[in-house]
């Protein structure tokens, strides 16, 4: 069983030369998942953007002791099995190629939701879903009873596994289906087209067919959803703080799919930190093309216009805004900050109060109206606001204005404890 013994090797020595090299033997562990990831684990931004290995080192990666020793008593009990039925070589081919194909699932699957994915189990599926597809077909020349009990313990594995892989946390079971899946093609196509392992011709054909399929797969998972792992890849990259290289992969992702908006979304907001407002005012609009009732790109773009200090389109949109929903708190808090902008305090204070009226809760709300009627002189009103919003929620600035409020009535001792408290609040 050389081939068998060989594959457990190599997953063996994997896991020893991770375990020397970050000293501990958990995929949860930070440092375990980031060697992982270097060395090779299934995750779909980075697969499906050109690194299509990771569908093959995946398969050779596990994230924890207990994950690779079941998987290789697994692998032993199954592989030995498997291996005396194909012989050595058809073993190998149908272990990697069920092995790929489990990979792709999991990156289809997940598509929506990049996970990060090691392990034999899909493989290891692979074989048990031949086994099943060999025994049914009856390729081999085995008493009816050996038969039938080989066939129920495999079944009984694939099932088992299937249904604990769908209520415990964190088990791949998409890399299991598709592990499977394949593994019942290739068994079912063996028994029927090549049940000789002399009939080196007709096998080499078969597994070719799994090969095209695996092939066509990546194809087609790069063609209809590598959109949505550019952005995912890109809005990894904007949080990390890498602008420049999300701006790419997010160009790539709107370029592939024009319509999807979480990905102009990102991208006006990778444009905006790099302080890039045109572009990020374009990537908005596109959006308002391609939803108009998205109130969020409105308000969005609003404020894209107010960075830049062009007050009247900043008024146009958020009025657009009112059109799609008369009663935003959006709006009416953009439209304040364009009145404010432009120093008409009294317009600025009426609609940051409609904001209030409309979302008590509004963040930041009670801090701008305090503000204006400070602008206003109305210091009693101003003291009333910058009070209410600290019990909303504390933040430095509200303390300063409450402070400056005080001053300008003489309350210089609440002045200070404002300023104390706005001190500890920047430390």
């Amino acid at each position: 069983m050389a081939v068998t013994q060989g594959i457990f090797g190599i997953n063996v020595a994997v896991f020893v030369a991770m375990t020397l090299a970050v000293g501990v033997t958990a995929f949860g562990d930070p440092a375990w998942h980031e060697l992982a990831l270097r060395l090779g684990a299934n995750y779909g931004p980075l697969t499906v953007s050109g690194q299509w290995w990771r569908l093959l080192t995946s398969v050779f990666i596990h994230g924890g002791l207990l994950h690779i020793a079941f998987n290789m008593w697994c692998l032993w009990n199954l592989g030995r099995l498997a291996e005396s039925v194909y012989g050595h070589w058809t073993f190998a081919a149908v272990y990697l190629i069920t092995g790929l194909a489990a990979s792709l699932m999991s990156v289809a699957w997940h598509s929506q939701f990049p996970v990060s994915s090691v392990g034999a189990s899909g493989a290891i599926f692979g074989i048990a879903g031949a086994l099943i597809a060999s025994f049914y077909l009856g390729e081999f020349s085995l008493p009816r009873a050996a038969m039938t009990g080989m066939l129920r313990s495999v079944v009984t594995f694939v099932g088992y596994n299937l249904f604990f892989g769908a209520v415990i946390a964190g088990t791949d079971n998409a890399a299991h289906i598709g592990g499977v899946l394949m593994g019942l093609l290739l068994g079912a196509l063996i028994a029927r087209l090549a049940p000789q392992p002399d009939d080196a011709v007709r096998r080499v054909g078969v597994l070719f067919v799994g090969i095209v399929l695996v092939y066509g797969g990546a194809a087609w998972l790069h063609h209809s959803h590598a959109y949505v792992l550019h952005a995912t890849k890109g809005q990894a990259l904007l949080t990390g703080n890498k602008t420049e290289q999300a701006i790419a992969e997010l160009q790539t992702a709107v370029r592939q799919r024009p319509d999807y908006l979480p990905a102009h979304y990102s991208l006006a907001r990778a444009y905006w930190t790099k302080g890039d407002f045109p572009n990020a005012e374009g990537e908005l609009q596109r959006i308002i093309e391609i939803d108009p009732r998205d109130e969020r790109a409105y308000f969005s773009l609003g404020m894209a216009y107010l960075e830049e200090n062009r007050f009247q389109p900043a008024r146009n949109i958020l009025t657009s805004l009112l059109t799609v929903n008369p009663k935003s708190p959006d709006a009416h808090f953009g439209l304040g900050a364009v009145s404010s902008g432009e120093q008409k305090y009294a317009e600025a204070l009426e609609e940051y109060k409609l904001t209030a009226r409309l979302d008590p809760g509004y963040d930041g709300v009670y801090q701008d109206i305090g503000l204006m009627q400070a602008k206003l002189k109305l210091y009693d009103d101003a003291i009333a606001s910058f009070v209410k919003q600290r019990s909303n929620e504390d933040n430095p600035k509200n303390e300063n204005a409450l402070a400056s409020a005080y001053e300008a009535k003489g309350m210089h001792h609440e002045a200070e404890h404002a300023r104390q408290l706005a001190k500890r609040l920047q430390d």
